[in-house]
């Protein structure tokens, strides 16, 4: 009698394994949705490890002072968003302007500037919301789909023009050393001539006339005055003024007493793909037949090569990739910026904007895809074209 009241038993924990499996199954493969980017990234480092064995050449793949850099960054960003210090810097500025032209495009300034103080994906995560609350207030959102692509456009390319306003900006910096000075001289005129054709595409906009509401945010001005200097901290340790353990010494120190929720904000995924990219580029460049392909490749020069790689594995992997097999950084850095431009996949950033937009406009997906690939190819060529021109 016990043995057939139990069988039941049995055969229903037996018929919910499957279910449970499914279940974690899902749930991976959901993650690995929400995650692509670090998923191919640990996928690849893991295929590279099975090719090339972990050995102690591994230690010297990772450039630990540009983890640090981008932590430090990204941590005194964070806090300085818990506060509400940019919604409020933001809502002052666009509170000036009274048309759809004016709102759109300062929005789109201040992304841009954004993208230079913040890296390129805060600077969205930061002001998209802000774009949707006002044009969603005005009864603008018809607007939506090319103010998110131009304050896309606007964060990708204008964060060239400093080391830490794109995460690849921060590791070739660092890798190879670059004078800041260099740095900006080489950037300068890509940065000049998207910010124009940025600037052009806002005359799109409408000049229709609108009230923009007003939002009321309070800030504490002592807390914010301690963060301010946090940052100027992060910013020195990026160009070098500051030794990078120092830094990041009292950084942490500072977050754990003023907000520990910034460290726990910051974004662990995008550091992560960061520490498994090092691995992947390190094992790609001991192996032979892939040195002997990317030098043949970059042969025919590294400032194209490295915006049509930046399009197929995004530009941050293409930059930690290319820079084990050549030393014209100056290319390199021209071209995995420009490259941020075309496929949705060029930036890590674009993917942002893509999700924000599909978070609040529904049914427009592959409307706004096509506007998206027009305006950011659009880009792409002419600042290739203009760009190879004026290094011929």
């Amino acid at each position: 009698g016990k043995r057939l009241s139990g069988a039941p038993f049995c055969g229903m924990v037996t018929g919910r394994q499957p279910i449970k499996k499914e279940g974690i199954l899902m749930r991976i493969l959901s993650w690995c949705r929400a995650n692509a980017v670090l998923s191919i990234s640990l996928l690849a480092a893991l295929i590279t490890a099975c090719i090339v064995p972990p050995d102690r050449d591994y230690a010297g793949y990772y450039d630990i002072k540009t983890l640090v850099c981008l932590f430090s960054v990204l941590a005194v960003v964070g806090a300085l968003r818990d506060m509400q210090v940019f919604a409020a810097l933001s809502q002052r500025m666009v509170r000036t302007f009274r048309t759809v032209r004016s709102v759109c495009t300062a929005l789109v300034i201040v992304t841009m500037f954004g993208s230079m103080l913040l890296t390129n994906d805060t600077a969205l995560l930061t002001f998209l919301p802000l774009s949707w609350f006002v044009l969603q207030a005005t009864g603008q959102e018809k607007h939506a789909a090319m103010l998110f692509i131009l304050q896309n456009c606007a964060a990708n390319l204008c964060g060239m023009i400093t080391p830490f306003g794109n995460p690849q900006n921060l590791y070739l910096f660092s890798f190879f050393n670059i004078p800041i000075g260099t740095f900006i001289a080489i950037m300068l005129p890509p940065f000049l001539l998207s910010t124009a054709l940025i600037l052009l595409c806002c005359l799109t906009f409408p000049k229709e006339a609108l009230c923009v509401p007003e939002a009321v945010v309070t800030l504490e001005p002592r807390r914010a005055a301690a963060y301010g200097l946090l940052f100027c901290l992060a910013v020195a340790v990026v160009l070098r003024a500051v030794p990078y353990q120092t830094g990041l010494l009292i950084i942490v120190a500072s977050l754990l007493i003023l907000d520990r929720h910034a460290l726990k904000t910051v974004d662990w995924g995008l550091l992560a793909t960061f520490a498994a990219f090092f691995t992947f580029s390190g094992n790609m460049a001991r192996i032979e037949p892939v040195r002997t392909l990317f030098r043949q490749l970059l042969a025919h020069g590294t400032m194209p090569v490295a915006a049509l790689t930046s399009q197929v594995i995004s530009n941050v992997p293409a930059a930690i990739l290319l820079s084990q097999f050549t030393d014209d950084y100056p290319g390199l850095l021209v071209g995995v910026n420009i490259g941020g431009a075309g496929t949705l996949v060029a930036s890590l950033a674009s993917l942002i904007t893509f999700r924000e937009y599909t978070k609040h406009v529904k049914g427009q997906t592959g409307r706004f895809l096509a506007l998206f690939s027009a305006v950011s190819f659009g880009f792409l060529a002419v600042l290739l074209a203009a760009m190879t021109f004026l290094t011929q």
